[in-house]
């Protein structure tokens, strides 16, 4: 049995990620689930989705989708584009796709179209680019664009009061529906963290790969994880989503 590896938002950064599995040695016996937002930020956001794709083919792998992969798939549909993406990665994602011929993004987007909003295992475990807010479950959420948006269950799980016990009532709902909450979207360099961090039973595997961060995979079961360099000196001649 191999291990599952829970991957963090890779943001365009193949090099992060090449680096990151040699590092970790994946295997083809590994589980790789994949946190969403593929693309935006370094350079090579089509070269990512082309690695990905070719991955799925010899790799047991789960892909989901964020919220940069949603307004790229709305680019390449339907020619949309999205002031705020371009701007924070959408060019260079843009770009990335200049020579590539019609076939080619034809089967990106299908690649993309097929990517989860969620996924649960067999251990009751849920993996989410970003969240949700029903109380009952992703599935029972109102607005579908929760699952790459939504903050507040990172935002909740992480301020929680560790003296409320899970049998309290007024212990968060969302929280009890599964044994592990695993998500990206937040980069932990919002909080001076360059590691994933954990808040109740949920994780945030996003260390910051489109910023000045690394690139980070984990197993599960073990809780070790593997880092990349950071992304900007993989890229030292780009910017990435720095300001």
């Amino acid at each position: 049995m191999g291990r599952t590896l829970v991957i963090g938002d890779i943001h365009g950064g193949l090099k992060g990620l090449v680096q990151l599995f040699e590092r970790a040695e994946v295997t083809k016996d590994d589980k790789l689930i994949f946190l969403g937002d593929y693309v935006d930020g370094w350079s090579e956001s089509a070269q990512v989705i082309d690695y990905l794709m070719q991955l799925d083919k010899s790799h047991q792998c789960i892909f989901i989708k964020g919220n940069h992969d949603a307004w790229c798939i709305d680019w390449l549909e339907k020619d949309i584009v999205d002031e705020v993406w371009f701007v924070h990665g959408g060019k260079l994602t843009m770009e990335s796709y200049q020579d590539l011929s019609d076939v080619t993004r034809k089967e990106q987007l299908d690649f993309f179209k097929r990517m989860h909003d969620y996924y649960v295992d067999g251990q009751n475990n849920l993996f989410i680019h970003a969240g949700f807010s029903s109380m009952h479950g992703p599935e029972k959420e109102r607005y579908s664009s929760n699952y790459s948006w939504d903050r507040t269950l990172w935002e909740m799980a992480l301020t929680m009061d560790t003296r409320i016990k899970k049998d309290s009532a007024i212990y968060p709902k969302r929280l009890l529906l599964y044994h592990e909450i695993y998500i990206g979207h937040t980069p932990t360099l919002y909080y001076n963290v360059n590691v994933p961090m954990q808040g109740c039973n949920v994780w945030n595997i996003d260390t910051g790969a489109a910023f000045t961060g690394k690139l980070t995979c984990l197993d599960i079961e073990t809780k070790v994880f593997w880092q990349s360099d950071t992304l900007q000196s993989l890229y030292p001649n780009e910017k990435g989503r720095n300001k």
